[in-house]
């Protein structure tokens, strides 16, 4: 889904997007609670962890352009229910390392 407001420094590139969206998917995609695209409720989420806990900003200061903070909030809940942020966080690690050190990992799958 196309983004149809500027972007922030803090969203998800094109290949994060494809790399996390597999473990945002924790309810089908009829499901009521979907009415935001879970990547613009991971912006939303990024944005307050990047700028939050620079300024403290709350969740009820979500900026208006980004999904209600609401919306934001019970998805995260239900992201950290499931370990998704978990396992975004390991693999984001461990593609990082890979990144990092090619020919270490390169005899690794």
């Amino acid at each position: 889904m196309a983004i149809s407001r500027p972007a922030y420094f803090t969203d998800v590139s094109d290949e994060e997007g494809v790399f996390v969206a597999p473990d945002l998917t924790v309810l089908s995609d009829d499901a009521s609670q979907r009415g935001n695209d879970l990547r613009e409720v991971f912006n939303g989420l990024r944005y307050l962890v990047k700028i939050g806990v620079k300024i403290g900003a709350h969740w009820r200061l979500m900026p208006h352009d980004l999904p209600p903070w609401e919306v934001v909030y019970q998805q995260t809940r239900r992201w950290l229910a499931a370990g998704c942020v978990e396992r975004i966080v390991s693999a984001s690690s461990a593609h990082r390392q890979r990144l990092a050190h090619p020919a270490a990992t390169a005899g690794r799958a």
